[in-house]
């Protein structure tokens, strides 16, 4: 639908300024840039997309588009296939191995693609190869039609995109599927104002009586669509105002009725026309090969009622477009089962019998159960999975169970859609499978596979172990009987599945199991036991085999043990950007959801504690899409950034929504977790005693655990709080405890976590060396909090001897306190600077204040670029340039990007003392 009629959208300026700000960006040269509209159907999406592609053509873009459609979000990459076939003729120049796995993604060359998850980087390729010539403008329409595949490299797209001279914008509704992972949060499409609304009806029908004119206004709700629709449904007595308007036009899905009239007056042959193009989606772009069949000698005749009737339009291509996606779901809601299942069977015959698309098609033509179809809608999704398109694999082995006449043929096929679902991240998909299947019996061959997604749905979707020491055990055993290899590596994840349970619960029985099944798994897993079994004892030297292995391993292989690498690093603190571009290929949440646990851990512990408000964003998405336990852990991380800064209420809060749910599901590992965050919001108010009181009890001085993996964690607080509440003696037996665990040995957190126990534990003759080797174990500056404890702690020490260099290193350690706005250890700074004779004052502010990359990333911002374009003029990130921004607007007492300018142009000077 254009609403722009050559003169503009009414009521967009601010998305058109949005998208023009992006195509400005690419055509200047600043970076690439990509935003995902949404908006309810009919609110006017496509006539933005179409406002860009017009812009861009001006300026010299290269445009590629795509539309989604839901007859076709049943075959992978079939949404790609549509941005990337222009471009097809340059994967010549791709390496071989990104050829081979674009052709097979899109069906040009049968198996696997080499290394699994090659398809977004050779997307990429492919656009960067093209953006060579000119820039690029990809447009994707409708994206929750669009292929689960497709959605997955675009989401990639979207996070690689600032490389490129390359703009993505993309549609999608709010009631669609959710977009798994999104990189970005959505630009929404409001409803027009009333005042827009009413500019919009004036000019789309001039003539309308003012009477009429209010109550399509009141009906229509701001929707463009019916703004521009809900008129010519009228007889001309109510357009003026003769006669009064009926009841309520609904909105929503009764706003597909106002095409219920047209369709209904349509000949018998143009309603199939539509209705197959409705269905046939890609396969119908040209009709010519079934249109005759339906209507004749009179095509001519029908193609003219069609085009007439205003519901569609005939394309470039030689096929029929709707005009609004509307209307397609119209036209296929009000034809009759029937009727759709004669479409379906007419589509599947004009299609190669290989295609998979004929087998969509023929299983939804189907009445009775099939097992013939049902065996070969069973091999596609197999072959399509083992493609990469798990999520489509799954709807197809779905169909596959439906259409089966054989019990136990049934369950296999429903057990393996569940395990595929899993794999693509379709969590409430797989919880829905599941419970299918508990209803009946389950063949013993495939009841691991059942335990697995059982388990599955339990651990991320319910937040239950229960049935993780229940079954998994007897799963492994069942597995470690037979040949596998049928499996797919599905030991590996059951393994990975039990030892989460284990490391969560600290369930005897499931540690038993996996000791038990040690030699039965990979190098990876044995060593991921090793890394949480006991790590006091056993991590030793993990960091490094961790990384000797990860150097052997092909790109297959890391895909499939992703979650193992990622849960082994998090064990020493090790997880890093490194890591985590190795899956960047692998698109679904289930994995990306994983990467961004990781990251928000790692973030509270390198100090980049502007990103906290992240969590409770990511929290959000993990409940959208049904993975609640996700969502704990990220509600847990973020406590981890209240209790650093002392936030005694913001910690109440986290710990009111957190700790009940892992109460009941039995998770020492987070209900401990908060109990030492107690602790440290104790130790940030100066209570000692207090704090004594929550870090003793969860690991005793001089006892470190077997059953708590993060001991490390609590080694420094439970020194400290020993130390200031006179208990030398449990500061030395833990301290000893340490020392024979070889703490140091295990990796660069440990190390330097002990060694700063040891210097706020020495005796004076002791304390100056001890500081001094914590300052020098090797990555020190890495972790900022603790290392500005330790800073506070060496000051406190250095003032008390009326030392001179106190004021520089409380300085320091207030100074990176306030930073990370850690307000109470700010204070304690302060006082242990007043105590060494050195007055604080109220924070100095001004430009003064600020480094010289700070100095140049505030410049620039203050002309308005954006965080992307200030990092391409100085080769930064843009989540660096957030970074800095953070930093830089409490040094200028400002709180927004609008009052840059101001605070730049008034140096206050440096502080004085």
């Amino acid at each position: 639908m254009s609403l722009s009629g050559g003169r503009g959208l009414v009521g967009r300026e601010r998305e058109t300024g949005l998208l023009g700000r992006v195509l400005d960006e690419v055509r200047d040269g600043v970076g690439g840039s990509a935003i995902l509209l949404r908006g309810e159907a009919g609110i006017g999406k496509t006539a933005l997309l179409d406002w860009t592609e017009a812009r861009a053509h001006e300026h010299g873009f290269a445009v590629l588009r795509a539309v989604g459609a839901e007859a076709e979000a049943e075959l992978p990459f079939g949404a790609l296939h549509q941005v990337l076939w222009p471009l097809l003729e340059r994967s010549r120049s791709l390496p071989r191995r990104q050829r081979e796995a674009l052709e097979s993604a899109l069906g040009l060359r049968e198996g696997m693609p080499p290394g699994g998850f090659m398809v977004g980087a050779a997307a990429l390729a492919l656009l960067a190869e093209a953006a060579r010539a000119r820039p690029l403008l990809l447009l994707v329409d409708d994206l929750h039609w669009v292929d689960s595949s497709s959605t997955a490299v675009f989401a990639f797209l979207h996070r690689r995109v600032g490389e490129l001279p390359l703009a993505i914008v993309s549609t999608t509704r709010p009631d669609g599927p959710a977009v798994d992972g999104w990189p970005a949060p959505p630009a929404d499409v409001e409803a027009l104002g009333h005042a827009q609304a009413a500019a919009l009806l004036r000019r789309s029908h001039p003539r309308l009586a003012a009477v009429t004119a209010d109550r399509v206004l009141q009906e229509a709700g701001g929707n463009p669509l019916a703004l521009v629709e809900l008129p010519l449904q009228l007889h001309r007595d109510h357009v003026r105002g003769i006669v009064p308007l009926p009841d309520r036009l609904p909105l929503g899905e009764r706003l597909e009725r106002m095409f219920a009239d047209r369709i209904a007056s349509l000949s018998d042959e143009a309603a199939r026309v539509l209705l197959l193009t409705a269905l046939g989606g890609a396969a119908t772009r040209t009709i010519g090969t079934w249109l005759r069949a339906v209507a004749g000698e009179d095509s001519d005749e029908v193609l003219e009622h069609i085009t007439d009737s205003g519901l569609a339009r005939l394309d470039g291509a030689g096929g029929v477009a709707f005009r609004h996606p509307l209307v397609r779901s119209a036209v296929v809601s009000m034809a009759s089962g029937t009727e759709q299942r004669a479409a379906h069977r007419v589509l599947a015959d004009g299609l190669p019998a290989d295609d998979p698309r004929r087998l969509v098609h023929e299983a939804s033509a189907a009445l009775l159960p099939d097992e013939g179809l049902a065996g070969r809608l069973e091999a596609a999704g197999q072959r399509i999975a083992r493609r990469g398109g798990d999520a489509e694999g799954a709807l197809l082995l779905d169909r596959a169970a439906v259409l089966s006449t054989d019990p136990d043929a049934r369950a296999r096929r429903l057990t393996w859609a569940a395990v595929t679902a899993a794999r693509s991240g379709q969590l409430r998909y797989t919880a829905r499978l599941v419970e299918e299947l508990k209803r009946g019996p389950v063949p013993p061959d495939i009841a691991p596979l059942f335990a697995y997604a059982v388990v599955y749905v339990d651990q991320s979707h319910r937040v239950d172990f229960a049935s993780s020491v229940a079954l998994l055990p007897e799963a492994l055993d069942a597995l470690a009987a037979r040949d596998t290899e049928a499996f797919g590596g599905l030991a590996e994840q059951v393994y990975f599945k039990l030892l989460l349970a284990a490391t969560y619960t600290d369930d005897l029985r499931a540690w038993r199991a996996l000791e038990r099944h040690r030699a039965h798994v990979s190098p990876l897993a044995r060593l991921c036991h090793r890394a949480w079994s006991d790590p006091a004892r056993t991590a030793h030297g993990v960091s490094e085999e961790l990384w000797a292995l990860v150097e052997g391993m092909s790109a297959e292989q890391e895909a499939g043990g992703g979650w193992l690498l990622l849960w082994t690093a998090s064990a020493v603190d090790v997880a890093h950007g490194e890591l985590w571009r190795r899956f960047t290929g692998q698109h679904a949440y289930a994995t990306q959801g994983s990467i961004a646990k990781a990251r928000s851990y790692q973030d509270y512990l390198h100090g980049r504690w502007d990103t906290a408000e992240e969590c409770l964003r990511e929290a959000e998405a993990a409940d959208e899409l049904g993975y609640h336990c996700n969502a704990l852990m990220f509600r847990l991380y973020h406590a981890h950034f209240l209790a650093g800064r002392g936030d005694e209420a913001g910690l109440e809060e986290a710990e009111r929504l957190v700790r009940p749910a892992a109460q009941r599901a039995g998770m020492r590992f987070v209900t401990g977790r908060l109990t030492h965050l107690r602790g440290l919001v104790a130790l940030a108010h100066g209570r000692y005693e207090e704090a004594w009181s929550y870090v003793s009890t969860l690991t005793p001085p001089g006892v470190l655990p077997r059953g708590l993996p993060w001991f490390h964690l609590l080694f420094l607080d439970v020194v400290e709080a020993a130390v200031h509440t006179g208990r030398r003696r449990d500061a030395e037996a833990h301290l000893a405890a340490g020392r024979a665990a070889r703490m140091t040995e295990i990796s660069p957190h440990h190390a330097f976590l002990f060694t700063a126990a040891v210097a706020l534990a020495a005796p004076d003759e002791e304390a100056e060396s001890g500081f001094r080797d914590a300052y020098a174990v090797p990555g020190a500056e890495e972790w900022v909090f603790e290392l500005a404890r330790l800073r506070l702690a060496h000051g406190s020490w250095l003032r008390r001897r009326r030392r001179a260099e106190a004021r520089d290193v409380l300085g320091e350690a207030r100074r990176t306190f306030r930073e990370l706005r850690a307000v109470p250890w700010v204070e304690r700074c302060e006082q242990e600077l007043r105590a060494a004779g050195h007055p604080v004052g109220p924070a100095a502010r001004g430009p003064g204040l600020l480094t010289g990359q700070e100095s140049r990333i505030a410049e620039l911002a203050a002309t308005g670029l954006s965080n992307k374009a200030i990092g391409a003029r100085l080769r930064l990130s843009p989540r660096t340039v957030a970074a800095h921004l953070y930093k830089i607007f409490p040094k200028l007492g400002i709180t927004s990007r609008a009052a840059l300018a101001q605070a730049l142009r008034g140096d206050e000077g440096r502080p004085q003392g």
